[in-house]
């Protein structure tokens, strides 16, 4: 485990930090509940206001929804790849074994598997950046909801300030007109509470996308680490691994060579004793056979046999 940098639980931290800063963000405005009334809810002239901001919450929650789903499908992936590692490092004999059969590294192992049983090369990094452009389709709703929020507060401070310049024409048409002082009043109120509602949905908006990104960046970089750590000696057969594995050979038949001249050697002095042994045997042979003649003629002698006709 200690030589894949993976955080197996960057998701799951993320989303509690999420959930601590919004608490955070309605603590201070139940604190300042009265100054919240006063900019969003009283006076209110016109539903502009209520109608921008709105709007800019609804692409907010819709944004912030989707950012939840995808940071929990992350934390179950984060948690097969961390599964799958633990297999291997414990020398299981299924590496898949309680992984996900949906994952993201199991679909990596099966694609490997059958690449490799169907002799064809396996390209990584194909296998990478196909990854990463499936992915990336995931995150583009989130990056489209936080490249607008910024602009939707600036379409609702132009649409306020226009209200106000509304009010100062009818203001400048007439001496005393409390409509248009207050419509003034009314378009520069809205101004400030859909820039504020933007400004603070933005920056809460903008951090978490960037967390998202973050760990989207952490599953994917733990994948490719085990695709070459683990995957890779299983599967991928290379030209300078094959020249590698070749050179291994190579020198197990040198060795083996050796061995066998060593042998051929032992049996070689062997064979020279042997021959030695068979010579001396063949002699003593002789020299038995030359005793046993005299004998036999001391015998025939002694007896006074005759003599055998040759």
């Amino acid at each position: 485990m200690q030589i894949i940098t993976f955080r197996s639980h960057f998701s799951r931290n993320t989303l509690l930090l999420m959930f601590l800063v919004a608490l955070v963000i309605i603590g201070i405005s139940i604190w300042k509940y009265d100054l919240v009334a006063t900019v969003y809810f009283r006076d209110q002239l016109t539903a502009t206001g209520w109608i921008i901001n709105g709007a800019i919450v609804i692409l907010f929650v819709l944004g912030l929804l989707r950012m939840i789903a995808i940071f929990l499908s992350y934390g179950r992936e984060e948690k097969a790849t961390a599964r799958f590692i633990r297999n291997q490092e414990n020398e299981v004999e299924d590496p898949l074994y309680q992984v996900p059969a949906g994952s993201i590294i199991a679909s990596r192992y099966r694609v490997m598997e059958r690449l490799h049983a169907s002799s064809t090369p396996i390209n990584q990094g194909a296998l990478a950046a196909t990854l990463l452009a499936s992915e990336s389709t995931r995150t583009s709703f989130p990056k489209y909801i936080s490249n607008v929020l910024i602009l939707t507060g600036v379409f609702g401070t132009i649409v306020s300030l226009s209200l106000a310049l509304l009010g100062a024409s009818d203001l400048l048409e007439h001496a005393v007109d409390v409509e248009g002082m207050g419509l003034v009043i009314h378009g520069m109120s809205t101004a400030l509470s859909t820039t504020i509602t933007a400004i603070v949905c933005y920056l809460f908006f903008g951090y978490f996308y960037l967390k998202l990104t973050d760990t989207q960046t952490n599953l994917l970089s733990a994948v490719e680490q085990v695709t070459t750590t683990y995957l890779a000696p299983l599967f991928v057969v290379e030209q300078d691994t094959t020249l590698y594995e070749f050179t291994g050979l190579v020198r197990s038949l040198q060795s083996l060579v050796r061995q066998m001249q060593e042998s051929q050697k032992v049996v070689a002095r062997a064979e020279t004793r042997l021959l030695d042994a068979v010579d001396e045997y063949q002699n003593q042979a002789l020299g038995e056979q030359e005793k046993m003649d005299v004998m036999i003629e001391l015998l025939r002698k002694g007896f006074r046999l005759p003599e055998e006709d040759e």
